[in-house]
């Protein structure tokens, strides 16, 4: 009797440990560069886009090459109303009515630039939400929009980061995405690309290089160096700009720092403009 009752408490430990297990996550970055960013982010139960940057004609054919359709998409959580995060919105959410969620600035300035209404859910920045068994933190970043953001999307799976458009990272930028095991950063430029670029005047490269601008590939492997932990798994270079970067340059930079510090666990990419990185599963 006691044995048996041993193997039905073994028999029990098992299927709990199976129902607790982490559900499989899928994040694809669509793309992301200084002309559009979009991500694609999947568990279980929702489906999520990040951003929406690109047309949404070239967003539902990027989110065919792995499968997927815009139909199915639960909401888009948006990071600020620049262009290159928001152009599909009109087309994908006007259609389907995806809801959007964002902060109110964001909302207008949205709704003011594309002359239309969309189905807002509103958050403070600071706010934390959760949308089907993603939970959302949300948090102020430098950056000259209306009231940008960043997030961490936190599955039980793993938790994401995004740090896409940045000027330098604050304290409590630093502190809400440590937790992350994923992190898109931005690497927007290389500083001595941008000041020999021709093409751009000195007002735009001034701004790019304000605390309220982009990140440079040094920029940006400072703060890599400061997130770094056992958990960081994965970190995706992103918008790089096309004249004024180079995906091997901002992999340099940034491998080479993390190299430094022993931080050899973690997996870089430099994301493209172009096309999707590789689905992650975790």
């Amino acid at each position: 009797m006691g044995r048996l009752m041993e193997r039905s408490k073994s028999v029990a430990r098992i299927i709990a440990a199976f129902y607790r297990r982490p559900v499989a996550l899928k994040f694809t970055i669509l793309g992301s560069g200084s002309s559009g960013n979009c991500a694609f982010l999947e568990t279980e139960d929702t489906r999520l886009l990040i951003d929406a940057g690109f047309s949404g004609r070239q967003i539902r054919r990027r989110l065919a090459s792995i499968g997927r359709a815009p139909e199915g998409i639960h909401g888009i959580l948006l990071t600020h109303e620049h262009s290159d995060h928001s152009q599909g919105l009109a087309s994908l959410c006007a259609k389907l009515q995806i809801p959007i969620y964002c902060n109110r600035l964001t909302r207008e300035a949205i709704e003011s630039q594309l002359e239309a209404r969309f189905d807002g859910r509103i958050f403070t920045t600071g706010a934390t939400f959760e949308v089907g068994d993603v939970t959302v933190d949300t948090f102020s970043v430098p950056h000259d929009a209306y009231d940008p953001v960043g997030f961490l999307l936190r599955t039980s799976a793993g938790n994401i980061g995004f740090l896409t458009d940045l000027g330098h990272a604050t304290k409590l930028v630093i502190e809400r995405v440590r937790a992350a095991n994923v992190l898109v950063l931005e690497t927007n430029h290389d500083l001595k690309l941008l000041q020999e670029d021709t093409r751009r005047p000195w007002s735009i490269k001034q701004r790019i290089l304000s605390r309220h601008g982009h990140l440079s590939n040094v920029a940006a492997a400072d703060v890599a160096e400061q997130i770094v932990s056992t958990e960081l798994q994965h970190l995706y270079l992103g918008h790089l700009s096309r004249d004024c970067n180079r995906p091997e340059l901002a992999h340099q930079v940034v491998s080479e720092r993390l190299r430094r510090l022993g931080a050899t666990h973690v997996g870089i990419e430099s994301t493209s403009q172009d096309s999707p990185s590789p689905t992650l599963i975790l």
